[in-house]
Order: structure tokens, then sequence, then C-alpha cells
């Protein structure tokens, strides 16, 4: 045997393997992960929804006058229509997350193309938002996506910090997210839980009630993510303004 081999191969799919997931990769496609590291601002990112609970996260998020980025899979988007425009009528913006929530790997270009698009017609319909932004699900890209994203006039996002909110507990989100946070991070969290109906997103809702006074107290501006990457684009290309905070930040 070759001894050479083993190596390249080695090497051949680590590569893949950071094409596919790594936050930074552009290879499948136009991908950002972070923002500007001079300036205070921050994006919150919300994916999986909407689903029963998003009215929660959005009554914490007007309580401080935050703004966020809420990547929408259009399945749910078809089940939940009010919670969608609830969304959008707050001021938020509105990315895709794909119709309905699949792996990417190992899927056609074709079934990539249907999903993208399927899930901008599901936002666009129901909301009348048109989507600048995507996120495939689980992070994971794949040969296809550059193609279908720039049918459907999208940019790829995956985040600088996750909270991994779908399976730890408030306190272990909210410490993950608070020792990783920088200038110019992208948070993801999740307002749903793939396409299941009525998920428990109990620990995602504490987490962002504590996290949002806290960051802000830091000193960090909340932005979406049109905002974070592209801050001189003017307020009629981005999201709505949100109305001044109900409450005044405060320390948990």
């Amino acid at each position: 045997m070759d001894p050479i081999a083993p190596t390249v191969a080695t090497a051949a799919a680590a590569s893949l393997a950071w094409a596919v997931r790594g936050r930074s990769a552009g290879v499948f496609g136009r991908s950002c992960w972070r923002g500007s590291r001079s300036r205070r601002s921050i994006a919150l990112t919300f994916d999986d929804g909407p689903s029963e609970g998003t009215g929660q996260l959005l009554e914490v998020l007007e309580r401080y006058g935050v703004p966020a980025t809420f990547f929408q899979c259009g399945a749910n988007v078809d089940r939940l229509p009010s919670a969608a425009r609830e969304v959008a009528a707050a001021g938020h913006e509105i990315g895709n997350h794909t119709y309905s929530h699949p792996l990417l790997c190992f899927r056609s270009p074709r079934f990539i193309g249907s999903e993208i698009a399927r899930g901008q017609d599901a936002i666009r319909r129901h909301t009348g938002a048109a989507p600048v932004w995507f996120r495939a699900p689980f992070g994971v890209r794949w040969p296809g996506i550059d193609t279908a994203q720039r049918k459907q006039g999208l940019t790829g996002v995956m985040w600088t910090v996750i909270g991994y909110d779908w399976n730890r507990t408030a306190d272990a989100v909210v410490k993950r997210v608070a020792n990783r946070v920088a200038n110019g991070a992208i948070i993801c969290l999740h307002d749903g839980r793939e396409l299941r109906a009525r998920p428990d997103i109990g620990a995602t809702v504490e987490a962002v009630r504590r996290l949002v006074p806290q960051l802000l107290d830091r000193g960090y501006t909340f932005e979406t993510v049109t905002r974070l990457l592209c801050p001189t684009t003017s307020s009629s290309e981005s999201s709505a303004s949100l109305p001044p905070p109900s409450t005044s930040p405060s320390k948990p």
C-alpha cells in the first residue's frame, strides 16, 4: 500500500467536512458567519420556527426593543401563518431555512433547489417578506446550494455562537452564549424544534429573557443580520425599526 494514500484520503475528508460544516466555509455558496469586530453590535437569530412558542420570544424582544432575525421553515409557516406574520409585523427580519428542514448532504441539486424555493414561496405568500438570507438546516451545505441561493437572491448565514438550546437547560445556554459572544457575533438559537408541533422551547425563552438584558448591560447593540453585515444599508432596505423598550433593561 502506498503510505501516502491514507494521508491524502484523510486530508480530503477533512477538507470536505470543513466545506460542508465549517462556519467560515463558502465552497458551496457565498456565506457569512460574523459581522465587524470593530462595532459592539451582535445579531440574535432563531431557527426552525415559527412555533406555538414564538409569541413568547416576541414578548421578550419587544420588552427591550431588540430586533432579531428568524430563519423560518416553510412548512411551519404554512402550519402557523399567523405566527409568521406576527414576527414580520413586529419589525423582525425573516430568513429562509428551507421548507421541510432536511439534511441537505447527499441530496441532488434539484431537491436542494426545490426546498429553498418552496421555503421562499411560503414565507413570501404568508408574510409578504422576501428573505435575502438563507441558513441551511443543521448548518450543512452541499453542491447545489450556490445555484439555488443565487436563483432566489439569497446569501448563506452561519453563526458565531450556537446555544444548543434544543437539548440544554437555560442555565447552560446562557453561560455558553455569554462566555462566547464578542463584537460582530451572530448568535444561533431556536424558536422551534424542526417541524415538531407544539415544541417545548421553554429553555430558549428563559435563556433569551436572561441574556438580552445581560448583553445590553455589557454595552452590546442588537441588530438584524442585515444591519450587522451591511451597516450602511438604508432603513428602507432592511427590517422596520422596532419601538423603544417598554421597560428599562436591568440585570437579571
